[in-house]
């Protein structure tokens, strides 16, 4: 059986992600309402809710910045999987982190340009309908659908603590998706792992100006 390539490894990688991250989301958009949340386990949660911004639901900036920022960042990584997926010393590992890295932020790219235009918004109990071109926002303006929540455990800082005393703590509280997770897995697991080869390519970039 012929070894697969380092290139369609990539692919692969980027395809499974892509295809698990949408099927997941549009199933949960079309079965389940806004702030709904079936418990699996009292550490884990399906909670559907949407964001406009970044992952794990942060929001910088305007919406129209996020989503052109995440295509320019996608293609630029695309660019340096291309430059680097045939090279003889660069671990299979490291292809796929970048691999991971691009599918995730694609996938959260894919709500922001089409959800909008693809998706009604009702208001609880009614959940989403599929409407292509009578949706609740334009291109570029699409929400991106989070739905795993890992409430692990939680508890109240004492009230002799300066600002934060009586306040509950929870982690893990932000509500996230597979997209955001391929993202922080290629992240973590590149600079545990793989940093000197991100050092590397980065002094045969400079050398080569």
């Amino acid at each position: 059986m012929k070894r697969l390539t380092k290139g369609q490894i990539a692919l692969i990688t980027i395809a499974l992600v892509l295809i698990i991250d949408q099927v997941v989301k549009i199933y949960v958009k079309t079965h389940m309402y806004i702030g709904e949340a079936i418990r699996v386990t009292d550490w884990f949660y399906i909670a559907f809710v949407e964001n406009n911004g970044m992952a794990f639901g942060m929001e910088i900036g305007s919406k129209l910045f996020l989503t052109l920022f995440r295509i320019v960042a996608v293609v630029f990584l695309v660019w340096i999987l291309f430059r680097v997926k045939n090279k003889p010393h660069m671990p299979t590992g490291f292809i796929v982190c970048l691999a991971l890295i691009i599918a995730g932020a694609a996938g959260n790219i894919i709500d922001c340009l089409f959800y909008g235009l693809l998706f009604n918004d009702p208001l609880p109990p009614l959940v989403a309908s599929f409407v292509p071109g009578e949706g609740y926002a334009g291109l570029f303006f699409g929400r991106v659908v989070d739905m795993l929540y890992f409430p692990l455990f939680s508890f109240y800082w004492p009230d002799w603590i300066p600002w934060i005393g009586g306040e509950r703590f929870e982690f893990f509280r932000p509500v996230f998706n597979i997209a955001d997770s391929a993202i922080s897995v290629g992240v973590v697991c590149m600079i545990l792992f793989y940093h000197r080869y991100l050092s590397t390519e980065s002094k045969k970039t400079d050398t080569s100006k």
